[in-house]
């Protein structure tokens, strides 16, 4: 009896612990998104690792932080707001599916994946959908 006891305890730590990491990354894209609101690139570059590569459909191959500011950070001037459809964490990773307004009045859905290092964002990958497939690409 005691063994099935210890084993129902160790079970919900484990499921209390995946739980909780799974948090700490909706919490980390959550927060990465907020920079892009906010207009605020330091809080973007504290949540990404060193070894930060970024990819998306628009000629983007596993781009450096450095390439990916200056080819994307343009676009948060045209963001009001993001809206999270879905945000599923997998083993390192997790998707992150969002429909984003601008400023613009027009909107896009795209779906991201996110690895995570040691607490930080290890890489990016972008998949456009319905829509522009970012701010200033806009379809009239």
């Amino acid at each position: 009896m005691k063994s099935i006891r210890h084993f129902i305890i160790a079970f919900f730590l484990l499921f209390a612990a995946a739980t909780m990491h799974a948090q700490e990354k909706a919490t980390a894209i959550k927060m990465y998104f907020s920079g892009w609101e906010n207009k605020n690139w330091n809080t973007i570059s504290k949540l990404l690792a060193d070894e930060f590569t970024f990819t998306s459909p628009n000629n983007d191959d596993h781009i450096s932080t450095l390439q990916f500011k200056n080819k994307c950070w343009g676009e948060a001037e045209h963001i009001r707001r993001f809206e999270f459809t879905r945000i599923v964490e997998q083993g390192e990773g997790a998707y992150v599916t969002y429909r984003c307004f601008t400023k613009s009045n027009k909107t896009f859905m795209n779906t991201e994946y996110f690895t995570f290092s040691n607490g930080k964002i290890k890489s990016i990958e972008v998949f456009f959908g319905t829509g522009q497939g970012f701010p200033t690409n806009e379809k009239k």
